[in-house]
């Protein structure tokens, strides 16, 4: 089945993931759609596809013509051999452009059989239609206007949402929160653009369009607003990918302990035995709509077992890679040696220091060592009993605030989810320092002119109003085929 072709063309694809289901949608867009469509399927009511009304189900028998002695017209009345019928089913015709590529689009709605459906998308390829490139619909409703860049990257943050918050977000972005504020900045931009320009061209008769501090007010005023965008950025990775945080320590501190308590099931072996754990141990929760990954490793000590030795690296290369470490310490054994012979391989920004089995203690050395600890390693320690559970639901509240800020959740802004969007927003703001410098040091308005320019070109990137095709082909090509 070719899949080469140009935007003019009828595409089809399955649009629902592949495996058993009550239900499988093929789906056809393009100028073709309808007349594709009615050599596939027939309505029960014996009405003509082109003829009912656009966004009404229908029940209809869908067929492939090729298992048939008759040529890929549209379907007659005539009775069919049953060898040509793949299924009966609902068609839905979505008249341009109230569809979601803007174009006529036509689904065919039938069993979800895989069998089935790669029958149906047979039969529409045979009936003139094409194979869907992986995000091609998307593309199109972008190219059509339907949605904007980032709103098209929103499509498949919601597909590959992995949590409640990130599922929000992506929400929020696809109903075009970002693309109106960017595009707000960007307007405010071209607005100044324009001033120092105008500035430019009537420099000979000594007219200004646009005052120094005004400019720099200005261009301080949108730096700053593209700053605080900024800010959300780690935050909102980590509603898109989600937290990983990785529990490390000594053997027998507790860890793998800490990994069931925290998932509220026997995940992890628990052992008296040093050196239990050799290898990562990975679990994911949600957490209030968080998804946070839980990562058990290996006990860090000295060891000549060349199996515990690789689980030892592979567990410092984890905590490199993480979002956040939890150091887990033994209380007990802090307390009879003082803790002077301890040493924290501190890596992860968030760190936290767990101070386990403060059961086997007394309140005034819990109260010490952690006076020590945070004094000694400038981190928060949590203390806790994992045996008991004192102190677990405080250590969820620490990790749960490290990564997400309440107050955004019920509010109706933004935060930046995605790394282009922050590799552009930073762009625009390494632009406007380098217009600030200009102004400051009186340089020609022209160079202020291609710092501005260089900025408004940085936002519009985002939303797609400034794009080439070799961005458009790396975005789309993430996408599933059939969306």
């Amino acid at each position: 089945m070719p899949i080469d072709g140009s935007p003019e063309d009828t595409i089809c694809a399955i649009a629902t993931p592949m495996g058993e289901g009550g239900i499988g949608i093929v789906r056809i867009s393009g100028p073709e759609a309808a007349h594709i469509a009615s050599k596939v399927v027939r309505l029960r009511s014996n009405q003509s596809l082109l003829s009912i009304s656009s966004h009404a189900l229908h029940v209809v028998d869908i067929f492939d013509l090729r298992y048939s002695g008759q040529s890929a017209g549209s379907l007659s009345d005539e009775p069919f051999d049953s060898t040509c019928i793949i299924d009966e089913g609902l068609v839905v015709y979505m008249k341009r452009p109230r569809s979601f590529t803007a174009e006529d689009v036509v689904e065919i709605h039938c069993h979800g059989s895989g069998v089935a459906l790669k029958r149906v998308c047979e039969a529409c390829v045979h009936a003139g239609a094409r194979l869907a490139q992986p995000g091609e619909f998307t593309k199109r409703a972008f190219l059509n206007g339907r949605l904007d860049l980032s709103q098209a990257e929103a499509v498949l943050d919601t597909i590959k949402a992995k949590s409640d918050l990130g599922l929000k977000m992506a929400q929020r972005q696809l109903r075009g929160a970002l693309g109106q504020q960017v595009g707000g900045l960007r307007h405010s931009l071209m607005a100044l653009l324009a001033h120092v320009e105008a500035g430019i061209d009537f420099s000979e008769e000594d007219i200004s369009f646009v005052g120094r501090e005004e400019l720099i007010t200005s261009l301080h005023n949108t730096r700053e607003q593209i700053r605080r965008m900024l800010a959300t950025a780690e935050t909102g990775r980590v509603l898109r990918e989600g937290a990983r945080v990785v529990i490390a320590g000594k053997p027998n501190v507790g860890k793998s302990s800490l990994l069931n308590t925290l998932l509220q099931e026997n995940r992890a072996i628990v052992t008296d035995i040093p050196g239990t754990t050799r290898d990562l141990i990975e679990e994911s929760v949600d957490w209030r709509g968080l998804r946070v990954t839980f990562v058990d490793t290996a006990g860090l000590r000295e060891t000549c077992d060349v199996v515990e030795r690789e689980g030892i690296k592979r567990s410092r290369l984890a905590q490199e890679e993480s979002d956040m470490v939890l150091h887990v310490v033994d209380a007990a054994e802090l307390a009879k040696s003082g803790g002077s012979d301890l040493t924290l391989s501190i890596l992860a920004r968030e760190d936290l220091v767990v101070l386990n089995k403060i059961d086997l203690v007394d309140s005034t050395s819990v109260v010490r060592l952690c006076e020590s600890l945070s004094q000694r390693f400038h981190h928060t320690v949590v203390p806790l009993s994992v045996h008991t559970g004192e102190g677990v639901q405080e250590l969820k509240r620490v990790i749960e605030s490290r990564f997400w800020d309440p107050s955004l959740e019920s509010s109706e802004g933004f935060i930046i989810t995605n790394l282009r969007h922050r590799l552009a927003l930073e762009r625009a703001v390494g632009c406007l320092d380098e217009a600030l410098v200009s102004v400051d040091g009186g340089i020609q308005p022209e160079f202020v002119a291609v710092d501005l320019r260089g900025a408004s070109d940085a936002l519009g990137e985002i939303v797609g109003v400034v794009t080439t095709d070799d961005i458009l082909d790396r975005i789309f090509s993430e996408f599933c085929i059939g969306k």
